[in-house]
């Protein structure tokens, strides 16, 4: 019998309960099993992403060029130009590599793309941001899509459950098994192709070598170019004396235009700009680049020189708007992207692509609304009406200069906010505005000639002023890109003190490479309190012997320059270029 005295035995103690009914051995199972599916995860997205990186192609357009970029892990930037001219390639510094298939342009000749090679590799800035720009973009889709992929057997092992996962372990060692999973590979492989490759038949037949010696004794580097190409190699072949001569003249275009900007943008460094006064704010203005991605450089040079805090772009940074002209785009966006960007279009930027390919890239186009704009100014402008698919206002189509012009000034008249800054590509746009008293101050370019500050008192009895800054580009006609500007570059420094813009002042470089700083140009009468603090800021320069409120030019005083602007009447313009 057993005695009722006797107990059973108690179960041993085990680890109590945590909060929630989650012993500890359960929260280890759980990290565990966690970890095992982050690994899985990560042991399929991995190479997924890798190989889909490495796999993947984009379309672009690149040195007036249709182009396809495929990213390597070779460590090598390759250009591939074709059957004619040789293929360059250079040292990306990291294991990843970039190879560039250039495909269709629309340059007439060889000669002509040679030379505009030149021309981008003398300011290659834009060029090497986009191309950074891409391979960083194909990355992260690469990424991303790696990162579903990894999802998947994740996904496959929690919907299959326990139960399943063991039937399927049980099974995988049985004929049925290793059919399976012989059929998944096949699958895949099929899928992914390892055998189909570009056809390198023609590469494997050439080897690469240093340009110096590509070149050979027949062509002689100047020392300054051979130092900075040190580390481009070519692949091909010099079989004509044609070839030979494209390629010679290219480098001497190369060493022409690098050597010209580059010493123009270190000058403007030093420049004598007048300093803004305490509590003014200086915002740089550009017009009429087309296409000449050397005068980049020396813009900003020239914004960094007088304390730009912003640009505005008044337009034609293109001969036709085609979208082979993304370059000059590309380089415009290097030069100032980390500035607040203003602009609009003209009559040269045919179509929607500019205004949308810079508006992509964190620029702010105008379209008739009055916006916040610059250095606390009041800001209102809009696109040249002639330019080719332009000429809507907001919703309507088929305007005429003179109706966006009318348009222009309701929208400036109606605003709750006084417009102290009106940007358009031709100055004339603005004139209503002016007339009726609206605005303060309006800026364009589009003439590539300075004119003005002029002043306007409106019917109303208020004043404003219209300003025509000469072409950024040195451009005498549409396509500018050169290894110097066809005539003077202009930029113009507009000065505001609390968002009312009060001076300004042109900065000019000549085809010898020499400057003019214009005087600065007061712009009186539109703030009574600016003015004031204006003239107390001579009163006390004057008394220590200073003049803030003029510059002497570098070279010889132009005609333009002059210490302030009288009221007076709009001088006409042409608005035809």
């Amino acid at each position: 019998m057993t005695d009722p005295d006797q107990h059973a035995p108690e179960p041993a103690p085990g680890p109590a309960s945590e909060p929630g009914g989650i012993r500890p051995y359960s929260r280890r199972r759980l990290v565990a099993a966690v970890g095992a599916l982050a690994g899985l995860w990560l042991l399929v997205a991995a190479p997924a992403a890798v190989l889909l990186f490495l796999g993947s192609s984009r379309d672009v357009t690149l040195a007036s060029h249709d182009a396809v970029l495929r990213p390597t892990l070779t460590g090598h930037a390759v250009l591939r130009t074709g059957p004619v001219l040789p293929d360059l390639r250079v040292d990306t510094g990291s294991l990843v590599g970039l190879d560039v298939q250039l495909g269709k342009t629309e340059a007439s000749s060889t000669a002509e793309l040679v030379k505009r090679y030149a021309y981008l590799a003398s300011a290659p800035d834009g060029v090497e941001e986009k191309l950074r720009r891409e391979l960083v973009s194909m990355a992260r889709a690469a990424a991303l899509r790696g990162a579903v992929l990894g999802a998947l057997p994740v996904a496959a092992v929690l919907l299959l459950g326990r139960r399943r996962r063991a039937e399927l372990r049980a099974a995988l060692p049985t004929r049925r098994g290793a059919v399976a999973a012989a059929t998944g590979l096949a699958l895949v492989v099929a899928f992914w192709q390892p055998w189909e490759s570009d056809d390198d038949q023609t590469d494997d037949e050439r080897s690469w070598t240093s340009l110096a010696d590509f070149l050979g004794d027949d062509v002689m580097l100047p020392s300054s170019v051979a130092a900075e190409l040190a580390g481009v190699e070519v692949r091909g072949d010099v079989t004509t004396n044609q070839t030979q001569r494209l390629i010679e003249s290219a480098i001497d275009t190369y060493d022409t235009s690098k050597e010209f900007y580059s010493a123009a943008a270190e000058e403007a460094a030093d420049l004598d700009v007048r300093t803004p006064l305490e509590g003014e704010q200086v915002v740089l203005l550009v017009s009429d680049r087309h296409d000449n991605i050397g005068m980049d450089a020396v813009a900003r040079a020239v914004g960094d020189a007088g304390g730009a805090v912003a640009v505005m772009d008044a337009g034609d940074d293109t001969s036709t708007g085609s979208t082979w002209e993304a370059f000059s785009l590309d380089s415009l966006q290097a030069a100032f992207s980390d500035l607040p960007r203003f602009a609009v279009s003209g009559n040269h930027d045919n179509g929607t692509f500019v205004s949308s390919y810079l508006a992509d890239r964190g620029w702010t186009e105008l379209d008739g609304q009055v916006i916040d704009g610059p250095a606390g100014s009041t800001l209102l402008g809009t696109a040249d009406p002639r330019a080719s698919g332009l000429g809507n206002w907001r919703d309507e189509t088929g305007l005429t200069f003179a109706e966006v012009a009318d348009r222009l000034a309701d929208a400036a008249c109606d605003s709750d906010e006084r417009i102290t800054t009106m940007l358009v590509h031709d100055a004339n746009l603005g004139d209503p505005a002016l007339e009726r008293g609206c605005v303060d101050l309006v800026v364009g370019g589009h003439t590539h000639v300075q004119e003005g500050p002029t002043a306007v008192t409106g019917e109303n009895g208020e004043l404003g002023y219209s300003f025509t800054t000469g072409t950024t580009g040195g451009a005498a006609y549409a396509f500018a890109l050169g290894s110097k500007p066809r005539r003077e570059a202009q930029m113009t420094l507009l000065t505001y003190r609390d968002g009312v813009p009060v001076g300004l002042q042109g900065v000019l470089l000549q085809t010898d490479g020499t400057w003019d700083v214009e005087d600065y140009v007061a712009l009186t009468g539109l703030d009574a309190d600016v003015d004031a603090a204006e003239e107390a800021a001579q009163a006390a320069a004057e008394a220590t012997g200073g003049e803030p409120g003029s510059v002497s030019t570098s070279t010889v005083p132009t005609s333009r320059g002059s210490s302030s602007a009288s009221p007076g009447k709009v001088a006409s313009r042409s608005s035809g270029r």
